[in-house]
């Protein structure tokens, strides 16, 4: 169920709920005040970038300590309190559709795009969960869209940093040295999570706020992964931009390199059970210059997963 404000939002829902009414949940959640406010306030940010100098190592105090959680990947704090914050979706649709007037309100008309029918989904896993959900942020679809110079359309902000201590939510851009631990493989591993039975219904949990640790914990992936790994690598940076991209026009500039250095990996290592041994997790914890892989034996796995 979805809090907002501290009061429940009410749905006209069941456990049938058609995609039109989440549709229309999506919609009335964009307009609702607290949300539009939250969203034109961070909208008024400047966006920070987070350098090497702010990583995750434990040099900086523990009060400052980041860490960088991809898409799809989660963090957990206590899931009996789960505050919400949806930023990065934007109006990836056609001109045609999003030059109109109150975009908004055409919740039932089929439009192109990848943002509007995740956002929607989102919106009806979170209604029909007995779970609390307290939305705090919905800067998505028309509150997160800017255009280039060319008409483009792109999001505002793509990332965000919250602290954890205050929950306040600052506008964040994160460079290559900033992104924590087993930064490849766990950009594979969100692919091939979506392929491996064991993850169905599961999230990617992968920061542990308790211990301060990543836990990695395996997916598996078919020899179908190399296959495309060696079939895409001869493309042009062009070609892999147009080909491998939702938003072609709306990616930043190492978009192509992060794609390169997964099909590097996944030639070199095809097999699943090279990253996985055993299907074992990958540990990290903190050092004094950052992160470093901590060994666990087979035992200690059963122990702690039994």
């Amino acid at each position: 169920m979805i809090f907002i404000d501290g009061v429940q939002f009410s749905t006209r829902s069941s456990h049938t709920q058609s995609h039109s009414q989440g549709s229309d949940t999506l919609t009335t959640l964009m307009e609702h005040p607290f949300l539009a406010s939250t969203s034109h306030s961070l909208k008024a940010m400047q966006e920070r970038k987070i350098s090497i100098t702010e990583d995750c190592g434990s040099q900086r105090p523990i009060q400052s300590r980041w860490v960088y959680i991809f898409q799809r990947e989660y963090a957990t704090v206590d899931p009996a309190l789960v505050d919400v914050h949806l930023i990065g979706g934007f109006e990836d649709v056609p001109s045609k559709h999003a030059n109109g007037t109150n975009r908004s309100r055409r919740s039932h008309e089929k439009l192109d795009g990848y943002s509007y029918p995740l956002c929607t989904k989102i919106i009806e896993t979170l209604s029909r969960r007995q779970e609390t959900f307290h939305i705090q942020t919905l800067l998505i679809l028309g509150h997160n869209t800017k255009r280039d110079s060319e008409g483009n359309a792109c999001p505002i902000f793509s990332g965000f940093m919250i602290e954890t201590a205050t929950g306040s939510v600052v506008p964040a851009g994160f460079d290559r040295s900033t992104r924590c631990p087993d930064e490849i493989v766990r950009r594979i591993r969100i692919g091939a999570s979506q392929e491996d039975p064991a993850w169905d219904g599961k999230l990617l949990e992968t920061y542990d706020t308790r211990t301060d640790q990543f836990v990695i914990a395996p997916a598996s992936w078919t020899l179908y992964r190399l296959h495309m790994a060696l079939t895409l690598q001869h493309l042009s940076d062009a070609e892999i931009l147009l080909m491998c991209s939702t938003s072609p026009s709306a990616e930043g500039p190492d978009f192509v390199d992060h794609e390169r250095r997964q099909w590097d990996y996944l030639i070199k290592h095809p097999e699943w059970q090279y990253t996985f041994p055993m299907r074992q997790p990958r540990i990290f914890e903190r050092t004094a210059g950052g992160w470093k892989r901590c060994s666990v034996s087979p035992d200690d796995f059963r122990s702690t997963s039994g």
